[in-house]
């Protein structure tokens, strides 16, 4: 396993020289988790590859998700079976070998609504969820009585359910795997670039060369030379294809999920549950000391770049979930709320909720893959089928992929550290609890903050307004982990922006000048970054006052992105 690259201010600087100077085989646009696997999938196969994102890895729907590694119970109802062994099976991969220091089991109840005749029908799905996937690192399901769903779920109303059954799948936080995942990519030669804005593509006639790309926080501008060009930009995959000046062969239909977030003691319950609902279905996910709590599956039309949770989107998961809770949650409970848009592909008069959850790959035009559709589980197989379909505009004898085989940074060695959780409690006079948090974030490379600690005291200290993470994390994501601007921080490297009362307020005046003193930033700018974020913060508890989608979306984008504010 190669050295994990230390993402910092010089590493950028020599990355924005690379791309004007270098010649690569594949140039991937966008920083998601499918544009991190894709670049990690042709860094492995031996090929020079380059990664732009136009603002911050995992800034768009990899960061707004459900944050589940899960098969989908409910494409087993679609009978789309094909999907759901295919996301089992990524699943297993994720759970033993790939990034087990971040992917971990959890469990879900499943209440049964009817008597007599949903057991049976239930089980027989769960059962075939079981095997389908080859998974032999969660627990079978199992069988409860009514009694037994009290015990474990004391919050749930006694008339709500006549027993249940739990299963398990797996969740992580998306945005850090998509990192890690990026990172990775990196780590085995990738040059990955964030604040990279590609404005136009390259044509030699009809084939695509490379890409103009603008260097968002200087306004400098590059062309990158490469012998394909890979979309991976979700809902902005048609911009993409328009640019090329060609037809797409598919389109993409933007969905809006919204979650909220609660604390752990709002929700009595011993387990993740999972309700039906009269469209869809609605999780109450743990999350840390939270519970995450969606979604909702609604068209949008509006900023692709900010998507906007509504009071009516809130109202509707307030609605759904107390319809089984002893105590109903209320406005005042929720600590964070964030939406995100699931690029789906687009149908003809489907709802989002029917349309397809697989994947398409297509060719355009020579030197133009695009990637859209899938599933966050199913990153690494859509990565493989991307690179796999650029072979046309690449030189011959690309090996095939290998990502099966290649765990992420922080991935070899965690079960080792793990094991030794008492002793390095003991060793660096921090609880158990802390490392564990340290150890499920960072895996191996702990042992990097904990140096940090070692050599300087003061950043064991709890981050204020945020006292579960240390001041160590903050100063690492300055100095190997990207990190540009305080929004990065606490979106993203952290998600302090969705787990405290404040919205992160508190910790953005913590952090901004420990920010400050790691990238150079003077008393001006670092009062900017503040401001930004909670202007941000402001427009978002706005928007969520709007009862329609074009209220919230002209109060949540009155906040203008730092990325545009800030040069230099």
């Amino acid at each position: 396993m190669p050295t994990a690259t230390v993402l910092n201010q010089e590493y950028r600087s020599a990355a924005w020289r690379s791309l004007g100077e270098d010649e690569f085989d594949v140039l991937v646009v966008g920083g998601g988790v499918t544009g991190a696997g894709v670049a990690l999938d042709a860094a492995t196969r031996g090929l020079r590859v380059a990664l732009v994102e136009q603002r911050d890895f995992a800034s768009g729907t990899s960061s707004r998700s459900s944050k589940l590694f899960h098969g989908g119970v409910r494409y087993l109802e679609q009978l789309n079976f094909a999907l759901v062994r295919e996301a089992l099976q990524e699943r297993e991969l994720m759970l033993t070998r790939i990034a087990p220091h971040l992917i971990k089991p959890v469990s879900f109840l499943y209440p049964l609504e009817h008597a007599v005749w949903e057991r049976p029908y239930v089980t027989a799905g769960l059962t075939l969820y079981d095997t389908m996937g080859g998974a032999r690192s969660v627990p079978r399901t199992k069988q409860l009585s009514r009694r037994g769903v009290g015990k474990i779920a004391p919050g749930l109303k006694r008339d709500s359910y006549h027993g249940g059954l739990v299963y398990y799948d797996a969740h992580s936080d998306d945005a850090r795997h998509t990192f890690t995942v990026a990172r990775t990519a990196a780590a085995y030669g990738a040059t990955v670039l964030t604040s990279a804005k590609v404005v136009g593509l390259e044509h030699a006639g009809e084939r695509v060369v490379g890409a103009r790309v603008s260097d968002v926080e200087t306004g400098e501008e590059t062309t990158v030379t490469a012998d394909v060009v890979i979309n991976c930009t979700g809902v902005w995959t048609d911009d993409i294809q328009t640019m090329a000046g060609g037809r797409g062969r598919f389109h993409v239909r933007a969905s809006k999920g919204v979650h909220i977030v609660v604390a752990r003691d709002r929700l009595n319950a011993e387990t993740g549950i999972i309700l039906r609902t009269p469209t869809s279905v609605l999780f109450c996910i743990p999350f840390g000391q939270h519970w995450i709590i969606g979604t909702t599956d609604t068209d949008w039309n509006l900023s692709r770049s900010h998507p906007a949770a509504t009071s009516k989107d809130i109202d509707y998961i307030l609605e759904q979930v107390n319809s089984v809770l002893t105590t109903p949650l209320t406005r005042d409970d929720i600590q964070g709320v964030y939406a995100g848009l699931r690029p789906l592909l687009a149908g003809e008069d489907e709802s989002t909720s029917q349309l397809s959850r697989e994947h398409a790959v297509a060719r355009p035009q020579p030197g133009l893959i695009s990637i859209a559709g899938g599933k966050y589980t199913t990153y690494r197989v859509m990565a493989k089928d991307a690179v796999d379909a650029a072979r046309e505009d690449l030189a011959a004898g690309v090996p095939d992929s290998v990502t099966e085989h290649i765990p992420l940074v922080g991935a070899e060695g965690y079960q080792a550290l793990v094991n030794q959780v008492e002793a390095l409690s003991r060793r660096h006079d921090l609880p158990v609890w802390r490392l564990t948090h340290l150890l499920d974030r960072y895996g191996s490379l702990t042992t990097r903050l904990l140096e940090m600690i070692d050599a300087d005291r003061s950043l064991a200290d709890p981050l204020p307004g945020a006292e579960e993470y240390l001041t160590v994390e903050v100063v690492y994501a300055a100095r190997e982990e990207a990190t540009l601007h305080l929004n990065d921080l606490l979106t993203r490297r952290t998600r302090i922006s969705i787990e405290t009362p404040d919205r992160g307020v508190e910790a953005a005046r913590a952090s901004a000048p420990i920010l400050a003193r790691e990238l150079g930033w003077d008393e001006q700018r670092t009062r900017d970054e503040v401001d930004h974020y909670e202007r941000r913060v402001a427009a978002e508890i706005e928007s969520q006052e709007m009862t329609d989608d074009e209220h919230a979306n002209a109060e949540r984008i009155g906040a203008v992105d730092i990325r545009h504010r800030a040069k230099g």
